[in-house]
């Protein structure tokens, strides 16, 4: 079964080469389901494992002149604070028993995996949907409320980030092509970055809260790194709304598969 995983770890790179996003969506759900890790210890492995394979993405999107440090100013100065508040503040404060429901409790761990799940079907649904955007190539803000408004995606995405340890991918690709109207591929080189300064410091967050077994985890964030390479080599020669459709339906059916899990731990 580690097998499969360290096989399905690939998929990880891959998803941010193509996308540039969707890595944490596929991390978490196998750190947990394959590699029996805990919810709370499997969203910190996710943030240093998506952060560093991104951080290898930007790097190489940066060199072809595909991402713009300048746009990302809002996005990158907001959402990573954010995170790591989050994670080095109110996450350790979420006591492990939250609800009881007659003999049954609603754990942290059991709350965070249905949540991962909703954000999954709700990212599933974006990337299904149909876009109509036609960017413009237009790279210049022009209005101080363009800043506003991205200071205040950066702070939900670092919210996402912080609590369930994704990326935001998904929802920082359609604030760079409709609000400030990037080139889809100038948007996932852009994306890739935010990610990794999101993630490497929620994860820096987390250091001294949780037990750390770096053999594993740097062997995972290795393989993770090669997909994201073959990823970016795969988006050259596939359409990017056909690849973007059948991740969605994939991510669709983990969502569903994790909440059916989840209810049935509840159930037992």
């Amino acid at each position: 079964m580690e097998f499969i995983g360290y096989i399905a770890s690939i998929l990880i790179g891959v998803s941010l080469g193509l996308i540039g996003g969707g890595g944490s969506i596929l991390t978490v759900p196998l750190l947990v389901y394959v590699f029996k890790l805990p919810p709370v210890t499997a969203i910190s492995y996710s943030l240093f494992i998506v952060g560093i394979t991104s951080l290898f993405g930007a790097v190489d999107n940066f060199r072809k002149k595909q991402a713009n440090l300048n746009l990302a100013l809002p996005l990158g100065i907001v959402s990573p604070a954010t995170v790591f508040l989050v994670r080095k503040h109110l996450v350790p404060a979420i006591p492990e028993n939250i609800l009881a429901i007659g003999d049954t409790w609603i754990t942290k761990s059991m709350l965070t995996m249905v949540l991962f799940a909703i954000l999954m079907l709700a990212a599933s649904l974006s990337m299904l949907k149909k876009t109509t955007i036609q960017p413009t190539g237009t790279t210049t803000i022009h209005k101080a409320s363009d800043y506003l408004l991205l200071g205040l995606f950066g702070l939900g995405i670092g919210c996402v980030t912080g609590f369930l340890g994704a990326g935001g991918g998904f929802l920082i690709i359609p604030a760079l092509v409709v609000l400030l109207k990037l080139p889809m591929k100038q948007a996932i080189g852009t994306s890739l970055l935010i990610i990794a300064i999101n993630s490497l410091i929620g994860f820096g967050g987390d250091i001294g809260h949780y037990e750390i077994h770096w053999r594993f985890l740097l062997f995972i964030t290795g393989i993770a790194t090669a997909g994201i390479f073959i990823g970016t080599f795969m988006a050259r020669k596939i359409p990017g709304q056909k690849l973007k459709r059948g991740f969605g339906w994939f991510v669709l059916v983990m969502g569903i598969y994790i909440i059916v899990q989840e209810m049935i731990t509840l159930s037992q």
